[in-house]
């Protein structure tokens, strides 16, 4: 054996040896499955044996008393065997799904824990691709594949062992003639895991395509793009395509030799058989159980080939997914937490910097020192133009991304010293973008709140006052009210509906600290007033950092922020800073530019 062909079966054992925490626990189960296959395939090879006593006593006396037991022993041998197959099966089928929903479960809770910065990087259709195909593949390989492979490599060898039991000439002759299959089988393992993992990754940017297409259907077919959708897809399917035909003329290339060789076996030692029964060194009895026995082993060995392709499809199967459990969680709960029983809401900014992964070395900081303190129940509006780093710098107090220098703090603690559970408890979020999950319109809107018993009273109340507050109050017109499921990613409502149950979910979990991300850029103006209005009874009493991208969003705030180049260079009332900034007087100016705008469509409309 070659050294690159050692540490390439080492490569492949080590990567599945990651699986042993997850199969531990059934491992006695597994273990039974195999040690039942083995059985039955050593039923199966104790078959020639009693047909070589069958022969050469019964048959070749004429007994048959002894040839009706003979019969009998070899149906028993037969139904045990049958019996040993369906113990394996039993045996092997629950563990292996309880794997797979341990795998599955581990890696949904690790994507889970993962900061938004590996979100950001990897293809949502690669996880997905990875989450149900390939925790699949694990399954359908541990209950079919590791058993049968174990087994059929040891029935072989225990059956060209016996071969020789016969004769050494025709043991020894089967043996060199099927030799070729293992070099046949190296050269197959190089080339097939090469073709397994592309076609794996290839899959993965094929759901990847379909995932983008679904969310983004309106979009194509407003701009009349389904056609050069249609072509990009069919780019990447026919590379799917040439690639499991690539698997498919390598597992056919195997295959070639694992029917032919065994053949030939046959062959040569049939021929080798009758010149030596001429020559009186093996009777017909021997030579009929070699055959059976040789037989007996033709299965084991063509299965060879197909289960180690089935390996090697585990193997990269299980590369895949731990390269998502090997990624590194920069984002974790500190090994000594703080804790802030009543939290008063001072949130501060403390020469906070932060830079994406992926910047040049070259260039500045995104947030290039940033110092802000917003007071207790304090509304501090954020502004500046587009790219100034708003929208990141509302990130860094729920810590979705973490500073890359200085540090945010809550009520003078480092937001880095707190349980995340705890800290996203006291600081809550709505975004612009406002995602919906495909649930009721109460589990949306109640989903910060897993303190509130569903169905009971407080829960309605909190409810109903988010909805009141967000102007939300259409949800009651729906089909099934306040249990009406919205469709996936409530694409079924409209922008200004989906902002305003976001924006309810972010007033109903009652944070200490409200971050808002221009949740109401889809509202209309008339709309926008009313939740304003709502909004100002509930800041009161919450300290909020408003990002604004309409001059009325600067009403309701007690301050202002004014970003410029990943820096706040002014602070103040909004009539301090019209009288005193000039940067400030222009990036007001754009937004009422803009609003003025959006009234022109909605007059028009």
């Amino acid at each position: 054996m070659t050294s690159d062909s050692l540490h390439s079966e080492l490569s492949t054992l080590r990567a599945l040896a990651r699986l042993l925490p997850f199969v531990r626990p059934v491992l006695p189960r597994l273990i039974a499955g195999a040690s039942s296959a083995l059985a039955a395939a050593l039923l199966a090879l104790a078959i020639p044996l009693v047909l070589e006593w069958l022969v050469s006593g019964p048959i070749g006396s004429g007994d048959p008393t002894q040839l009706i037991w003979g019969s009998l022993l070899i149906l028993a041998l037969g139904l045990a065997e049958a019996g040993m197959v369906w113990l394996r099966r039993w045996f092997v089928l629950a563990p292996a799904a309880t794997v797979e929903y341990e795998i599955r479960q581990g890696f949904y809770a690790r994507l889970q824990r993962l900061p938004v910065s590996f979100h950001d990087r990897w293809q949502s259709g690669q996880l997905l691709s990875r989450m149900m195909q390939d925790i699949s593949m694990l399954r359908r390989w541990l209950a079919f594949g590791a058993v049968l492979l174990v087994v059929n490599t040891l029935t072989i060898a225990v059956g060209s062992i016996l071969l020789f039991r016969w004769h050494w000439v025709l043991g020894t002759l089967f043996v060199l003639t099927s030799a070729p299959l293992w070099y046949a089988g190296y050269r197959f393992e190089k080339r097939y895991g090469t073709l397994t993992r592309r076609s794996q990754d290839q899959a993965g940017d094929l759901a990847t395509a379909v995932e983008e297409s679904v969310h983004g259907i309106r979009v194509l077919k407003a701009f009349g793009r389904g056609g050069h959708a249609l072509k990009k897809f069919a780019r990447q399917a026919e590379s799917l395509r040439e690639t499991e035909l690539d698997k498919a003329r390598s597992v056919g290339s195997i295959w070639f030799w694992l029917v032919l060789l065994p053949d030939v076996a046959f062959a040569v030692c049939l021929g080798a058989g009758i010149v030596l029964a001429q020559l009186g060194e093996i009777g017909v009895p021997e030579l009929i159980a070699f055959f059976a026995m040789a037989t007996v082993l033709r299965w084991p060995m063509e299965s060879i080939g197909f289960l180690f392709s089935f390996l090697l499809d585990a193997r990269t199967a299980t590369d895949r997914i731990f390269e998502v459990f090997d990624e590194p969680n920069t984002i974790v709960d500190p090994e000594s937490p703080t804790t802030i029983a009543r939290p008063r809401g001072e949130l501060a900014f403390e020469n906070a910097h932060f830079r994406y992964q992926d910047a040049a070395s070259s260039e500045r900081d995104l947030l290039d020192g940033i110092d802000l303190v917003l007071r207790p129940g304090e509304t501090m509006a954020l502004v500046g133009l587009t790219g100034s780093g708003k929208t990141t710098l509302t990130t860094l107090p729920a810590r979705l991304y973490d500073v890359t220098g200085g540090r945010v703090t809550l009520d003078g603690v480092d937001v880095r010293d707190l349980r995340l559970a705890e800290l996203r408890r006291h600081v809550g979020m709505a975004f612009e973008d406002a995602t919906l999950f495909s649930q009721t319109v109460r589990d949306n809107v109640l989903l910060g709140r897993e303190d509130l018993e569903p169905g009971s009273a407080e829960a309605d109340r909190v409810l109903r006052e988010a909805l009141q507050v967000a102007q939300a109050q259409f949800v009651f017109d729906l089909p099934a009210g306040l249990d009406t499921v919205i469709g996936e990613e409530g694409m079924s409502l409209s922008g200004g509906q989906r902002q305003r149950l976001a924006l309810a979910r972010a007033v109903a979990a009652r944070p200490a600290v409200l971050v808002l991300d221009d949740p109401l850029s889809a509202l209309d103006v008339d709309t926008e007033a009313l939740v304003e209005d709502a909004l100002r009874d509930v800041l009161a009493e919450t300290t909020a950092l408003v990002v604004a991208h309409r001059p009325s969003t600067v009403t309701l705030a007690d301050r202002v922020a004014l970003l410029q180049d990943g820096r706040v260079t002014a602070v103040g009332t909004h009539s301090e800073l019209l009288r005193t900034n000039e940067h400030y007087r222009y990036v007001i100016s754009s937004l009422e530019d803009e609003q003025a705008r959006m009234r022109e469509r909605e007059t028009i409309l």
